[in-house]
């Protein structure tokens, strides 16, 4: 008896040595507006390093075509957060639907516009897509909205263009590649494999930089974060720290590591087969990501500011802007983690 009693005190001992993180039970399911982009790569990565699992978090990521359709799955119950493009809650704002951005993890949105190579010699500006077929990655997503954004902006009427919906991996760069679309909005690495297949391959709007942003947006434009119903968030405060805290984390390590170092941690399918093409794609890419997770509420004005120009449901209804980000779990990370965010 008193041996039992002696493995029952070790065992209790033991257990009360295990950090809260290590005994938390808390599952959150993160819909992906298409895992293979690099835009999307913090989440993923931070699955991989197992960031979420050291801040408490059991995390399920669900891969989808492209950020509407992760959108859709939150708003339908079957994810509880999304891993996409902030301009979803800008968006779904005029329509009176809350939802709340609460750690930005792409700091420009990578958004580049390119013209089929079977295509170069008639399209060279984007005036010349008007009754053209456009790929984006699913009709309603942020790739949708760019290209409207810009038809706009060059005087075209944002339906002019005909929108296909081709996702954003290899098959994007297949259809480009057979001249099924007439052009694509695409993300890294999709560009980038067909630059190294196209070297002359016409690029008509590029965001993968600060000057290229600031010159498309008149200023710094937020891509990726993870967002979710601001239901949800004021009803998971732990849970939401903990992905903040995990992918703060991630954002650190990324910026303390090498490209070479972040594609080693990568899944192999979503490294493919060309790994220096991946690897020229990385280094493309990671001065797109947030050193902070902070949303700079000027680059949310500018999400607005586009929006507006392209949506006359967006411009009518007074949205106020600060109620679809939050800067709150991001300022926590130091106090919960012991970690810096910059």
């Amino acid at each position: 008896m008193k041996n039992t009693f002696g493995k029952l005190a070790a065992a209790l001992f033991a257990l009360a040595l295990v950090s809260p993180a290590a005994t938390a039970e808390s599952k959150v399911t993160i819909a992906v507006g298409g895992g293979a982009c690099l835009c999307y790569l913090p989440t993923v990565l931070a699955k991989q390093l197992g960031e979420f699992d050291k801040a408490g978090v059991n995390v399920d990521l669900v891969d989808l075509k492209g950020g509407s359709d992760a959108l859709k799955a939150v708003l339908g119950g079957s994810a509880d957060v999304v891993s996409g493009y902030f301009d979803h809650c800008v968006n779904l704002a005029a329509k009176k639907q809350e939802l709340v951005s609460f750690v930005v993890y792409d700091r420009y949105p990578g958004l580049v516009l390119v013209v089929s190579p079977s295509h170069t010699a008639e399209i060279k500006s984007v005036k010349d897509l008007a009754g053209k077929k456009v790929g984006v990655s699913a009709p309603g997503s942020s790739t949708d909205f760019f290209l409207k954004y810009l038809l706009k902006k060059n005087g075209l009427d944002p339906a002019s263009a005909a929108v296909i919906g081709v996702g954003l991996g290899a098959t994007a760069v297949a259809a480009m590649e057979q001249g099924q679309i007439d052009a694509a909005v695409m993300l890294d690495p999709s560009v980038t494999v067909l630059q190294g297949k196209f070297p002359d391959l016409r690029i008509l709007a590029d965001t993968r930089t600060q000057k290229d942003t600031l010159a498309t947006f008149g200023g710094e434009y937020p891509g990726g974060a993870l967002y979710s119903t601001a239901a949800w968030v004021a009803g998971h405060e732990k849970e939401t720290q903990a992905l903040t805290n995990a992918i703060v984390a991630t954002l650190a390590w990324i910026h303390g590591h090498s490209a070479e170092d972040v594609m080693a941690k990568m899944p192999e399918e979503m490294v493919g087969k060309d790994k220096q093409l991946y690897l020229a794609a990385l280094k493309n890419t990671i001065p797109m990501y947030s050193e902070t997770g902070k949303m700079d509420p000027k680059g949310a004005d500018a999400v607005l500011a586009v929006f507006s120009e392209g949506s006359p449901d967006v411009a009518k209804a007074n949205i106020d802007v600060s109620k679809t980000f939050t800067n709150k779990f991001v300022d926590q990370v130091k106090k919960t983690t012991g970690m810096n965010a910059k």
